[in-house]
């Protein structure tokens, strides 16, 4: 079962409310899931909003699309300023972004609680689309793959090694997703398997046997992380399915 970022489950509901393929009951049954309670703050002075309100407020703003992003060190994709707003994402390591409305949110979560704090927020400067995103997703895979073979990974990590044979079992998320198509609910499971992947082998890198495996094991991984990164938000950012 693969854990969901709150800032892609969040992104793919919205959007599907936005393009009229989900009900307001369904939606806010998806952005509340595994959560005792989920509120907006900042979008309307001294109240915090709950989702169905929160709906109500895209309407009235005029939001046409919800973009997401899952900044690291180094990676901002789906992040367009200012720097303050960009901070505060990398912080949390997701956000969405209201289009049209010039606004982001950034998640404070505690124990059983999600709030989405808004901030003034520009549009991402750089969103693949879903053909993009899954041919490079390929890409760092095979790359990946090969340099963790010649590296033996399944001697220091058999679990990504099982990953990596396990690519094509059917996915399962921890809460109730939504899609704007086939395509994007393909991406978005094989995105959350490299995630994983890259997770395992790297959770013990004393298993390579000099530096310059361990170095090796890295520059092979790091950009599968980013591919993976660059997967999520786009199918994540999917209204149509494109």
């Amino acid at each position: 079962m693969f854990v969901v970022p709150s800032a892609a489950r969040l992104g793919c509901w919205l959007n599907a409310w936005i393009a009229g393929r989900t009900s307001a009951d369904e939606a806010i049954t998806g952005i509340t899931a595994g959560r005792e309670s989920v509120s907006f703050r900042g979008l309307e002075p001294q109240l915090d909003l709950a989702p169905a309100m929160m709906l109500g407020e895209i309407r009235r703003r005029e939001v046409d699309r919800v973009t997401v992003a899952l900044p690291v060190p180094g990676d901002l994709t789906g992040l367009g300023g200012p720097t303050e707003f960009n901070l505060g994402a990398l912080d949390a390591g997701q956000a969405v972004l209201l289009c049209g409305a010039g606004i982001g949110m950034v998640p404070n979560t505690r124990p059983g609680a999600t709030t989405w704090v808004a901030a003034p927020a520009n549009p991402p400067t750089y969103l693949p689309d879903l053909a993009t995103a899954d041919r490079e997703l390929r890409d760092g895979l095979i790359s990946a793959a090969d340099t963790l073979s010649r590296l033996d990974v399944a001697s220091w990590s058999p679990d990504a090694a099982d990953a990596l044979m396990n690519l094509r079992a059917p996915a399962t998320f921890d809460a109730p997703m939504t899609f704007g198509s086939a395509v994007a609910a393909r991406l978005v499971a094989s995105a959350l398997r490299c995630v994983e992947i890259v997770r395992l082998a790297l959770r013990d890198d004393g298993g390579a046997l000099t530096a310059a495996e361990s170095a090796s094991r890295r520059e092979a991984l790091f950009p599968l992380r980013h591919a993976s990164h660059v997967a999520l938000v786009a199918a994540c950012s999917s209204l149509d399915g494109r």
